[in-house]
């Protein structure tokens, strides 16, 4: 800021005593508009925008003059006379006070400074004071700041309409400085929320140098990161840097660009943009220029068809367009400004010239488009008006007198003549009125007033003009949650050529069945996604963990539910199942047809000979052990599980006990066709059928502690398989179990040996052999069934068992019983007492 200090040497009053006057050293003239009044009312605008600089190649001062004209400007200025004039046609407000006005016009920051100085100084003054009240202006925010740097240490209140930089509402700084536009804080917070709204998480920033710009571009990006929105880019534009931007703007893969520059900057900005093929955006604008309707044009169609962006909002402002309308330079003849001003609107001129129309000074502003003629809406005029309603009321509160006193503070009564500055600073503060169209004016402790915004989409036609459409607003006065709604019948058109809402995301997000991580190396928004480890899921879209499923539930594919786990048992309907059940069945009827043929030929020889008894006993008990097999298949219970273990238990000892006692009745009738032996009367029937029910009454006695201690029970085994449940039997107690097994084992051992030892008896006999292959097939049965059985997973340990049971059960059958079987049915020769009595030749194992 040493430049200003500068300007302040150079230019601020001197002050030497109270009766010498106020002098402005420097340039002068910059007042342009004025009215006579008890009281005054200043403005600063910038009627003239841009200067050029003429250089006298050192043969005298360069010096600059102002080339351009902006409309704009001068309906702000126009705004400003038509406010005074209905306050002095109000008989309530300020009666008995006439208001005055002196307008300044200044070109460059250096003369609107300067133009601002001479506004509060007057020079024939006997006081320092200055003559106006207030001073209006500037629309610029950098602008603004340097004034009110000036006017702070005089507490000159300033009221600016379109200066929006957050950073004035810094009372330490500016504590003079006041506003009826909103400050920039809340259309930041509207951008942000329309972002969140529309779930744009991913945008680029554009702006330029200077304070409102970089300020705006500042605050954004601090309430951006608080709802979680990043930025990709945030670039200053400048001719300089087009190249680099225009690049930047191709390879960003973020869909939403905010353009925050001023209106001038945008012009700028979009003049260089129409050499550039930009397409594929979003834009989004701030208030400076998304309601300038003269950006528009068929070059630009690609980068503002479907701009959005939050707009002061619509006011009407009755008599205001007449009044506009109403400019003729005869009113000002004086004023070589209105004059430019016409010339430039009605393209003539008031001096002779070959190459342009003479101005007749009649012409009607009704005829020309431009910002000075636009009356159909007011946005930035309505500031203006309640701007200059601020002072006046702020005035009348100030010359308030009850009973020698103001009202409002108590302090003595103030006549118009005494009215200085400070006294309508401490008015200004506490104001809270009501404009005539409707416009309610109060600020907060900040100096900003209630913000409103229009939210506009631009609709642009195929000649390159542009409708621009109010689409919804932003309130602050509403409550939270509220202040940003759209309209229920909007028609948004959106930008980059799409038909549905663009998508602007850095990183998707992160779907059911993932987590979120967040990557230190990139922004928050770029974070990235993992799948649920095994058994966990997330059933929320960006979760930032997986949770563990219960045991009894597992994961399904997408891992955003916890299923019920498959159970798993061997089933009468699965493949297994079913052929382990059919051959079980066809056990039952091999047994079943045997004895048949043993009952139909019982009187033969072969079934006389072989005790019939116990081979029926024998068939009797391996119907059963076929039979229990299928105890193993279903869904376990716990009457199953009890069945199935103690059922296969004692009828293979009932087998078992059969056949050891036919081993014996072989050994034992050897034994008796020896010379002077009696063995034979001590194993008769009768003991026969007591070994075996001995035999039996053991295992019986064995299952019955097994199930009365701890007995076998159904098991959800959820440790095999993390996936599935497993339906099992579990033993209970595993003594038990290997207990009943153990003496299975030991009986078909015993039986073995014996069977083993007799196996080379003569041929009338030869049923030893018979047994012995079935005691052998048993064995191996059995002693492979223990590793298989501990090692087989899940319904393959029951299949084992199974294959067990009907393999030795098959072993039995087929060894001691086909051989008789085939005799009896097609060798019915050998079914004879002869051939029973070793008539023929005897054959060795």
């Amino acid at each position: 800021m040493g430049w200003i200090t500068i300007i302040l040497f150079s230019l601020l009053v001197t002050i030497k005593s109270e009766n010498q006057t106020c002098k402005v050293i420097g340039q002068t003239g910059f007042m342009e508009f004025s009215k006579e009044g008890d009281l005054y009312i200043g403005g600063v605008f910038s009627i003239t925008s841009t200067r050029k600089l003429i250089d006298k190649g050192y043969q005298a001062l360069p010096h600059t003059y102002c080339i351009k004209l902006n409309d704009r400007e001068m309906k702000f200025a126009r705004t400003v006379m038509f406010t005074v004039d209905e306050i002095n046609r109000d008989t309530k407000l300020l009666p008995g006070v006439s208001l005055g006005y002196r307008l300044y016009n200044g070109c460059g920051s250096e003369n609107l400074i300067r133009a601002a100085v001479e506004a509060v100084n007057e020079e024939d003054s006997k006081t320092c004071s200055g003559q106006i009240q207030a001073l209006l202006g500037h629309s610029s925010s950098g602008v603004s700041e340097d004034i009110n740097l000036i006017l702070s240490p005089l507490s000159i209140p300033q009221v600016s309409h379109l200066s929006t930089c957050a950073c004035l509402s810094d009372k330490r700084l500016y504590p003079t400085f006041f506003r009826t536009v909103p400050s920039d804080r809340f259309q930041i917070i509207g951008l942000v929320q329309l972002m969140k709204y529309f779930d744009w998480r991913w945008v680029g920033i554009i702006y330029a140098p200077g304070l409102y710009s970089r300020q705006g571009t500042t605050k954004f990006i601090e309430e951006a990161e608080k709802e979680g929105i990043c930025v990709e880019y945030n670039l200053p534009y400048s001719k300089s840097s087009e190249e680099k931007l225009t690049k930047t703007l191709r390879e960003s893969s973020s869909k939403v660009v905010l353009l925050f520059v001023s209106l001038s900057q945008t012009k700028s900005f979009l003049s260089a943009m129409d050499n550039y093929n930009i397409t594929g955006k979003q834009w989004l604008g701030s208030e400076s220029w998304i309601t300038q309707a003269d950006l528009a044009s068929v070059k630009r169609k690609n980068i503002l068809q479907g701009a959005i962006g939050f707009a002061l909002p619509e006011a009407s402002i009755p008599g205001l367009g007449e009044f506009l309308f109403s400019l003729k330079p005869s009113d000002e003849p004086q004023s070589a400004l209105i004059k430019a001003v016409w010339e430039k609107l009605f393209d003539c001129s008031f001096s002779p010239s070959n190459t342009s129309t003479m101005c007749t000074g009649t012409e009607d502003l009704r005829t020309v488009s431009s910002h000075y003629t636009d009356v159909t809406h007011f946005r930035a005029e309505n500031n203006v008006y309640k701007a200059v309603y601020l002072v006046a009321y702020a005035l009348h509160a100030l010359l308030q007198c009850k009973n020698g006193s103001n009202p409002t503070t108590g302090k003595p009564c103030v006549n118009k003549n005494e009215v200085q500055p400070k006294l309508v600073l401490e008015h200004i503060r506490y104001v809270n009125f009501t404009t005539p169209n409707g416009a309610k004016v109060f600020f907060d402790e900040n100096g900003d007033s209630v913000a409103q915004y229009d939210l506009v989409n631009w609709k642009m036609k195929e000649d390159g003009s542009v409708e621009i459409v109010n689409i919804g607003q932003f309130d602050t006065s509403f409550p939270e949650g509220k202040k940003f709604k759209l309209k229920d019948n909007a028609k948004i058109v959106w930008g980059g050529n799409s038909n549905e809402v663009p998508r602007s995301v850095c990183r998707e997000p992160c779907p059911p069945g993932t987590r979120k991580a967040i990557n230190k190396l990139k922004p928050v928004c770029c974070f990235d996604c993992f799948e649920c480890p095994e058994g966990t899921i997330s059933n929320q879209t960006d979760s930032p963990d997986c949770l563990i499923c219960p045991p009894e539930l597992w994961p399904n594919e997408k891992k955003d539910q916890c299923l019920p786990k498959p159970t798993e048992y061997l089933s009468y309907k699965e493949i297994m199942g079913a052929l382990l059940t059919g051959l079980g069945c066809v056990g039952v009827f091999l047994s079943l047809l045997t004895s048949i043929i043993f009952l139909t030929h019982k009187e033969t020889p072969i079934v006389k000979a072989n005790n019939s008894e116990l081979s029926f006993l024998l068939l009797f008990s391996l119907k059963l052990c076929f039979l229990c097999s299928l105890t193993f298949i279903g869904r376990p219970s716990e009457w199953s599980c009890m069945l199935r273990h103690t059922a296969f238990g004692i009828t293979f000892v009932l087998c078992i006990s059969c056949v050891l006692g036919k081993t014996i009745v072989v050994l034992m009738a050897f034994r008796a066709t020896l010379p002077g032996t009696t063995v034979m009367k001590w194993f008769g029937p009768t003991q026969q059928r007591l070994s075996v029910l001995t035999f039996t009454l053991i295992q019986v006695v064995i299952c019955i502690l097994w199930l009365t201690i701890n007995p076998p029970f159904p098991k959800r085994n959820m440790k095999y398989y993390k996936e599935k449940i497993i339906l099992e039997c579990a033993l209970g107690s595993a003594v038990g179990f290997w207990a009943v097994l153990g003496y299975i084992g030991l009986l078909a051992l015993l039986c073995f040996i014996l069977a083993f030892l007799a196996r080379k008896l003569p041929d009338s006999f030869n049923e030893a052999k018979l047994i012995t292959f079935s005691m052998l097939i048993f064995c191996a049965v059995w002693v492979t069934f223990i590793p298989a059985y501990v090692s087989s997973p899940g319904k393959f340990t029951v299949a084992v068992e199974i294959f067990a049971i009907l393999a030795s059960s098959f072993g039995l059958l087929v060894c001691i019983f086909f051989p008789k079987c085939y005799i009896i049915i097609f060798r019915p020769e050998q079914n004879s007492k002869k051939h029973l009595m070793g008539k023929i030749p005897a054959r060795t194992l």
